[in-house]
């Protein structure tokens, strides 16, 4: 036989100079992106206030839009905020929708808050391999008590008295820990009334949007009681 015939298959294949065109470079693509802001829910003894700023960013320095909802009503007793990727966030909400709908359909009512937190955990995780890249918060009223369930992203969640997530997280969790739950004076605690709730969710939101670049523009938020929901806004810093 001749030497050629000899060759190994991957021997005969056109050699490609790799050199030539620069070291190998490790992929950095990926199907995410973090659009920044915060969303933030507290409940209290017959209702929740639930809400998320407006400013959608590109993950660094840029600005995609000051007004970008990351709040969203999915059912007649139940409002979803969500914070991390834009797009994601509007193929969940409509999933939950659309579940919302077709259990009115089948089952004659509307859709409980309870039953709708545990679809959602579902949903999450039903996808963890490939998650949906939002962090959730669903409130409503839960056994004629305000409710806030917090999710992680793949599907993990809890009922508490508060939830915030999003790029400032970490500096309006100290306060609420510190203005809802008393940790640091509990000889001080009560509980707070609508009215002073719905004061200390604006002073965080106002307070984070001048330290957080990801936070600001404005804040959309949802007052939920077994009355019903009423939405409402108030504008932060726009630079």
């Amino acid at each position: 036989k001749s030497k050629k015939a000899k060759m190994s298959s991957y021997e005969t294949l056109p050699k490609r100079d790799v050199l030539a065109r620069g070291p190998i470079q490790a992929a950095d693509w990926s199907p995410y992106i973090d659009n920044g802001g915060t969303v933030m829910a507290i409940g209290g003894k017959d209702f929740v206030i639930i809400g998320g700023d407006t400013r959608i960013s590109d993950g660094s320095y840029g600005i995609h839009t000051r007004n970008g909802t990351k709040i969203c009503q999915v059912a007649e007793s139940c409002v979803i905020a969500s914070s991390g990727q834009q797009a994601e966030r509007l193929f969940l909400w409509k999933r939950l929708q659309d579940q919302a709908k077709r259990y009115r359909f089948e089952c004659n009512e509307n859709i409980s808050a309870q039953s709708m937190a545990q679809y959602l955990s579902n949903t999450l995780y039903f996808r963890r391999f490939y998650p949906i890249y939002t962090f959730n918060i669903l409130a409503g009223m839960h056994e004629g008590k305000g409710g806030v369930w917090i999710y992680d992203a793949i599907g993990s969640y809890e009922l508490v008295p508060y939830g915030v997530t999003g790029s400032a997280s970490a500096l309006m969790t100290s306060v609420l820990d510190n203005q809802v739950l008393f940790q640091s004076q509990q000889k001080n605690f009560k509980e707070l009334t609508l009215d002073e709730t719905l004061i200390l969710f604006k002073d965080v939101f106002v307070g984070a949007s001048e330290r957080d670049i990801y936070t600001g523009d404005a804040v959309e938020y949802a007052i939920i009681t077994n009355d019903g929901i009423q939405f409402d806004r108030f504008d932060l810093h726009k630079d």
